[in-house]
């Protein structure tokens, strides 16, 4: 065996990637996917907590609105008002 084939054989044996190799880092890939999924769930749980606990704080801090008297409408209704008689006929 020459010194040239032999390098080559070495060569070729470095790139060989044992099963395991991918098994590995196959379940590397996957624990760290499964791992940003369960901080992104977690994540969003506590911003809808968040949300609902300022809603309800805006609630308490806002006093409710009273009305403050009678409002009539500025244009009355059809068929109201002093110009109107149901005995008027218009031809």
């Amino acid at each position: 065996m020459t010194l040239k084939s032999k390098l080559k054989r070495e060569k070729l044996r470095a790139q060989v990637k044992s099963r395991w190799y991918y098994i590995f880092w196959g379940a590397c890939t996957v624990s760290v996917f499964a791992g940003q999924i369960y901080v992104g769930e977690g994540f969003r749980r506590m911003a809808e907590s968040f949300n609902r606990l300022l809603d309800e704080t805006v609630e308490i801090l806002q006093e409710p609105q009273k009305p403050r008297g009678f409002y009539l409408p500025l244009i009355p209704r059809p068929g109201t008002g002093p110009d109107y008689n149901e005995s008027d006929m218009v031809i």
